[in-house]
């Protein structure tokens, strides 16, 4: 079974192209309920002002239902998935 967490597990390459192509808004949501392992992840892979644009939008989110963060990363995880497939 393949989890957002392990997500952490991919190079820098893999997390760009994930993050072009999953929305900014499910990217935030899926944050909400993330290790800091993940979130730095995320952040070290866009420019310095994207990265402060997501903080920033995580920050003024507040409190999300773990029902749509769980949601939004299973949603991120079939993404790569199908990225992973794409590449083979």
């Amino acid at each position: 079974m393949f989890t957002f967490e392990d997500l952490s597990q991919l190079d820098d390459r893999g997390v760009q192209v994930l993050l072009k192509e999953v929305s900014s808004e499910d990217i935030s949501v899926a944050l909400k309920g993330a290790s800091d392992l993940m979130k730095d992840k995320v952040f070290s892979n866009m420019s310095e002002r994207a990265a402060a644009m997501l903080k920033e939008d995580l920050e003024a989110m507040g409190p999300v239902r773990l029902s749509d963060v769980e949601k939004a990363q299973v949603k991120i995880a079939m993404v790569a998935k199908k990225l992973e497939g794409e590449e083979r």
